[in-house]
């Protein structure tokens, strides 16, 4: 059993091949984090959740301080619908890696979701002044702020957001700033779609848009695109 041919299979679909594989490679040794990461993963794409918690369990077992897989853990009880445990999971990777701008930016995101407003507003603010360049924490901290009516914010957010990724409206300033009804991951993931399709969000967009400078840039390029061209309202 090959944990590669484990990983190739996992990331083109073939969850029950890849399964079968780290199954066996954790019988054969369990002291391997990355092979409860991996069937985690796997699990939860399977819409196996309640299991793949007991992987990230014994991952946090193996790496108790390692603060990717306490984050992780912490998604993972958030798709379970446990998001006061998994609240206290993202606290407690903030708390052990307190100067990361992502450990705060992933809380709000997850503040979002469960409609903590205001704290999510903290936390993308938190993000910004440990890395004041991320235009991701400024556009996503604008939709907050526009969720809460702060106009004025949000306006601002956004400009900012739009200034580091050197964006430029194609008419007026009014449409500089995303309008309520612009595409926002979170809601349309939360409410349109399957546990499977969130984990994949979490664990591959979402550390990609707030980890690397790079994608955060594309994704708001891609935020700022109109869908099918301007909308007949």
């Amino acid at each position: 059993m090959s944990f590669q041919l484990g990983i190739e299979y996992y990331k083109s679909g073939k969850f029950e091949d890849a399964l079968v594989i780290f199954n066996q490679l954790i019988k054969n040794d369990q002291s391997q984090s990355s092979y409860f990461l991996y069937r985690g993963r796997i699990l939860s794409r399977m819409g196996k959740t309640e299991n793949a918690l007991e992987d990230f369990d014994q991952i946090i077992a193996l790496e108790p301080y390692n603060t990717d897989f306490i984050a992780d853990r912490a998604v993972v009880l958030h798709l379970l619908n446990r998001n006061e445990e998994a609240l206290a999971e993202f606290d407690r990777a903030a708390n052990l890696d307190p100067n990361n701008p992502y450990r705060y930016s992933s809380r709000a995101f997850f503040k979002d979701r469960i409609g903590d407003l205001q704290g999510a507003i903290e936390d993308y603010e938190k993000a910004i002044e440990l890395d004041p360049e991320d235009a991701v924490a400024y556009n996503n901290k604008g939709l907050v702020e526009e969720k809460l009516g702060y106009k004025q914010k949000s306006k601002k957010s956004f400009e900012k957001a739009d200034e580091l990724v050197g964006y430029n409206a194609p008419e007026t300033k009014e449409t500089k700033a995303p309008q309520t009804e612009a595409p926002t991951p979170l809601p349309k993931i939360e409410n349109k779609q399957p546990n499977s399709l969130s984990f994949e969000f979490f664990f591959r967009t979402l550390k990609g848009v707030f980890k690397d400078a790079t994608t955060r840039k594309e994704f708001i390029q891609f935020l700022k695109k109109p869908f099918g061209g301007p909308k007949n309202s």
